[in-house]
């Protein structure tokens, strides 16, 4: 049976609106990537894209949403990579090192559109489509952190709410730093120091912290039976 003159219509019209996303999304990562966000207008997307700038505008409503369209497809990517990475890694803190290890590796060396980037994401609009895509995304780091984490203590036999929200805690402590790693360049702060060392050695340390906050590990850093269960 052939399809319906109105299925037609629709297939070709979303095809027409995905051909028209994928313009878009290429010109604003190649205009972005040759001469920085900062430096582009929407106007240049448009024009590169061959849409009209009210039709641009549909897609994404703004010059930030733009950015952010583009470097949440990079987050995206990157954080499938560290997930997979995180696998091979029975160390707690290694695997969560190995989760956010592919962020920074993937960073675009511009680092002015970095930190537009993390600007747009912290402090862009919440109701706009591709910021929200970009808080998701943080919040998937977050938990894929928090879940390892809680999977750590489990096997250290500690099971509450309190190592659940702790290990949340701990996942957002991460974003945090891994924030400010990226952000570091701009600043000028700590010149030559190794910005992938610090953040494993940060990172080892937020690890440390959750699980003596949970009382599986000691100040040392050595496995000891939780509270109530040691042994004489």
């Amino acid at each position: 049976m052939s399809d319906s003159p109105e299925s037609v219509r629709v297939g070709r019209r979303v095809r027409n609106m995905l051909d028209k996303q994928s313009r878009i999304f290429e010109a604003a990562a190649a205009l972005i990537a040759e001469r920085g966000f900062e430096n582009i207008t929407t106007q240049e997307i448009s024009d590169r894209a061959d849409v009209a700038a009210g039709t641009l505008f549909r897609y994404a409503s703004s010059k930030g949403e733009l950015l952010l369209m583009v470097y949440n497809a990079d987050f995206r990517s990157a954080l499938e990579v560290g997930e997979r990475e995180s696998r091979a890694q029975r160390d707690p803190a290694e695997a969560v090192f190995g989760m956010v290890k592919p962020i920074v590796e993937t960073a675009d060396r511009r680092i002015e559109n970095i930190v537009a980037y993390q600007r747009e994401l912290l402090f862009g609009a919440p109701t706009e489509k591709y910021h929200a895509e970009g808080l998701a995304l943080v919040a998937r780091l977050e938990a894929m952190i928090a879940d390892r984490l809680t999977s750590a203590a489990t096997d250290l036999g500690l099971e509450s709410e309190r190592v659940a929200a702790q290990a949340l805690l701990a996942g957002r402590s991460v974003f945090a730093v891994l924030h400010l790693i990226l952000a570091r360049p701009s600043t000028g702060a700590f010149p030559g120091h190794d910005a992938l060392r610090d953040l494993r050695d940060q990172i080892a340390q937020i690890v440390a912290g959750f699980f003596v906050s949970v009382d599986a590990v000691d100040i040392e850093g050595r496995t000891s039976p939780p509270e109530g269960r040691r042994t004489s």
